[in-house]
């Protein structure tokens, strides 16, 4: 089987998740569909905390798809039903992490995302 580009960016995005911000692998879903406004959409990937709490949000475009307002406005769409603390959007050359104010409707764009565990998770 030959992964679509997409696919590419969501494997590479989980293995970084795992290794490189020590996410553990039973806590990141894949590819499941939820809700919004009655239309069935479908994330890429989440990450749970150990309480059971979404953490992370994670939007991922093929290589060629530009980071465009529409993608945020598409994971800003998502994350009014997750609540995700902390949102990513890659298409596997360029990345962009943000902290979510769920209170104010704001964000705040991240140099780098937070490993597991760290005290700004």
């Amino acid at each position: 089987m030959v992964l679509q580009p997409e696919e590419w960016v969501r494997q590479h995005c989980v293995q970084y998740l795992i290794h490189e911000k020590n996410y553990p692998i039973s806590l990141i879903n894949v590819e499941k569909e939820l809700l919004i406004n009655g239309l069935k959409k479908r994330y890429d990937i989440v990450v749970f905390n150990s309480d059971g709490s979404l953490i992370l949000l994670v939007e991922c475009k093929a290589p060629k798809v530009k980071i465009s307002q529409g993608v945020f406005d598409q994971i800003a769409r998502y994350n009014l039903k997750l609540k995700a603390p902390f949102l990513m959007v890659t298409n596997g050359l360029n990345h962009y992490f943000c902290i979510m104010n769920h209170d104010s409707e704001s964000f705040e764009f991240l140099e780098a995302l937070p490993k597991y565990n760290s005290k700004e998770i």
